[in-house]
């Protein structure tokens, strides 16, 4: 495990940029794994910044995204479907057909999970995944369970995982109370993973995971098992390590 500690979110996510960016500069052609959320947004203003500059291409890579709330289409304003592509794929120029997304409209669970998984090992897998941290040490939808999840599954949202994500909703009866996510099997296939965490609100769970016993009760804690894990965290995130 490789540690950046970082001054704040803006340089946090700079550095975990810096690591996107040399991959896809190495390997124009690369699979990312792509997260969601408040913790990725800063790397992705930067990664749109540097492809405007004519520093970085995006026209060869293929992304995967984690996970999708079950029932939202692709253009609910808070699908991850629709907050990619307005965070990210627009702007950056990725085209539609080198992103892939778990369907929140699928009408079978289980043919979806399966298709996702089918579709990640046609693509070779993924080079780079990039991750964030929940408050409870889940990792993608991956919530805390009693043994790890192998492969990509519907999973019945904590709640406290609901209502932290009831910021974004109207009200807390809107927030879809399922998701499909990669396992933590999909993750730990990827060759090199990233996770971001800032904010004095992580500081104990990230000392939790990256520095406590490996347990599916802190789904993240896997991490330590990787041989090409980095954990980017700000000054505050990474306040007790």
């Amino acid at each position: 495990m490789k540690i950046i500690k970082t001054r704040d979110y803006d340089h946090m996510s700079r550095q975990a940029a810096n690591i996107l960016s040399a991959q896809v500069i190495l390997k124009p052609d690369s699979v990312l794994g792509l997260a969601t959320g408040s913790s990725p947004i800063g790397i992705y203003q930067q990664l749109i910044r540097w492809k405007e500059k004519g520093d970085i291409d995006f026209s060869q890579v293929q992304t995967v995204n984690l996970d999708e709330y079950v029932g939202l289409s692709p253009d609910h304003p808070q699908s991850y479907a629709y907050f990619m592509r307005k965070n990210f794929f627009e702007e950056a120029g990725i085209r539609p057909e080198q992103t892939h997304i778990p369907s929140g409209l699928a009408k079978s669970g289980e043919e979806e999970c399966h298709r996702y998984d089918e579709l990640i090992h046609r693509l070779g897998g993924i080079d780079l995944q990039l991750l964030g941290l929940g408050l409870n040490g889940h990792i993608g939808f991956n919530e805390p369970e009693e043994a790890f999840e192998k492969g990509t599954h519907k999973v019945a949202l904590t709640d406290s995982t609901i209502q932290a994500n009831q910021r974004f909703f109207k009200s807390m009866d809107e927030v879809p109370r399922f998701a499909y996510t990669m396992g933590i099997c999909d993750i730990m296939q990827a060759r090199r993973i990233v996770l971001v965490a800032s904010g004095s609100n992580k500081a104990e769970i990230v000392r939790k995971a990256f520095f406590g016993p490996v347990t599916p009760k802190v789904p993240a804690s896997i991490l330590q098992l990787h041989t090409d894990f980095t954990l980017v965290v700000d000054e505050e995130a990474g306040s007790l390590i």
